[in-house]
């Protein structure tokens, strides 16, 4: 643990033109009297650390002393590379590789690269999470990060959503009701292949044991994990990010079991996309006729359900009309009702009426 220090305090000083006392603490997390004897540690095993005293004063390496102890291990190496998600890196256990990994790479460098790695930071920043999503990490996350790593074999048990229960053919359809969807545990012995961060949801992309196919789990879903030694063949063909995008388009189309017919302003035509499946929509709209007298067009949208595509469309307001099913047409409609009354008559009974504006 020491000897680990102790390389990390040459390699600091070596990056830097000389550092305080207290910077070495806080980089070094210890106090300022272990980096007191850390230094005089180093000086008495022959690296050249020159102490600097007063106000501004510090430490710093003399005579343009250079280590050797700047080869990348292979977890640093790979670490480095997901240097601009951090967030990421924290949950997968990896923050302490990757910081290691930019300090030796910041000693190796001229002296006059040695900002890179701050002015990047300064210029580009990964924040993955949906905006008003507290994002959540995954407890099992860093144990299956560690067996992707390794290409290791892991057992693992974990929450599928089964049959639904009867007379709830909808159950779970929608976003809003996914409670009502029986789960059951189930357990898999899987080859981890890669781990893809979505809007804050953490998936692992692997194929079941055995020559299995492909599957996509969510790793929230984990209630165990087991890594154990064994390794498996990767398959040198196979590409993450092209079969993660195949697959999430799949999901985007197999979720969408149920059409609507509405008529849309311009405006509301605008906002379509932010509402609702954007490839969806693009399609729709290419299917789309000739505006009518009210400058409005008519479309056929595949949807996830009534009820998710009364929310979706709520948020359109009075931009969209929706023609079928009669159901969701009815729902429209009495939102836009119960709407007139809340604001009818300074709100609702009893309540006080705001004052006009202008003269009174």
């Amino acid at each position: 643990m020491r000897a680990a220090r102790l390389i990390k305090m040459v390699l600091l000083l070596q990056s830097r033109p000389a550092m305080t006392a207290a910077e070495l603490a806080r980089e070094l997390e210890v106090s300022e009297r272990t980096v007191t004897r850390d230094a005089q540690a180093l000086s008495e095993a022959g690296v050249p650390v020159y102490a600097e005293r007063g106000r501004a004063g510090g430490y710093r390496l003399i005579g343009g002393y250079r280590t050797r102890l700047t080869g990348l291990a292979r977890g640093e190496a790979e670490a480095l590379f997901l240097s601009g998600v951090p967030g990421a890196l924290r949950e997968m256990g990896l923050e302490d590789a990757a910081s290691a990994a930019r300090l030796k790479v910041s000693a190796a460098l001229l002296p006059s690269l040695r900002d890179a790695s701050r002015t990047a930071a300064q210029r580009f920043h990964l924040d993955a999470p949906n905006w008003f999503r507290e994002p959540r990490t995954p407890e099992l996350l860093p144990t299956v990060a560690d067996a992707v790593w390794d290409d290791r074999r892991i057992t693992v048990r974990y929450r599928r959503r089964g049959a639904q229960p009867r007379g709830r053919a909808d159950a779970g359809a929608s976003r809003g009701r996914s409670a009502d969807v029986a789960e059951e545990e189930v357990g898999r012995e899987l080859e981890p292949y890669g781990l893809v961060l979505k809007a804050g949801v953490w998936y692992l992309c692997a194929r079941v044991a055995g020559g299995g196919s492909f599957r996509v789990y969510r790793i929230d879903r984990f209630t165990a994990v087991d890594a154990g030694e064994e390794r498996f063949a990767r398959d040198e063909e196979f590409d993450l990010p092209a079969f993660w995008a195949e697959r999430a388009e799949q999901f985007a189309r197999s979720i969408l079991r149920a059409e609507v017919v509405v008529r849309l302003s311009a405006e509301g035509v605008r906002r379509l996309p932010h509402v609702m499946d954007p490839p969806a929509v693009r399609e729709a709209l290419d299917a789309v006729g000739a505006p009518d007298g009210d400058g409005w067009v008519t479309l056929t949208l595949p949807v996830e359900s009534e009820e998710v595509a009364h929310t979706q469309l709520t948020a359109l307001g009075p931009e969209v009309e929706a023609l079928a099913p009669e159901g969701l047409r009815q729902r429209l409609a009495q939102d836009a009702r119960r709407l007139a009354a809340l604001y009818r008559d300074g709100g609702r009974p009893g309540a006080p009426v705001p004052p006009q504006s202008g003269n009174t």
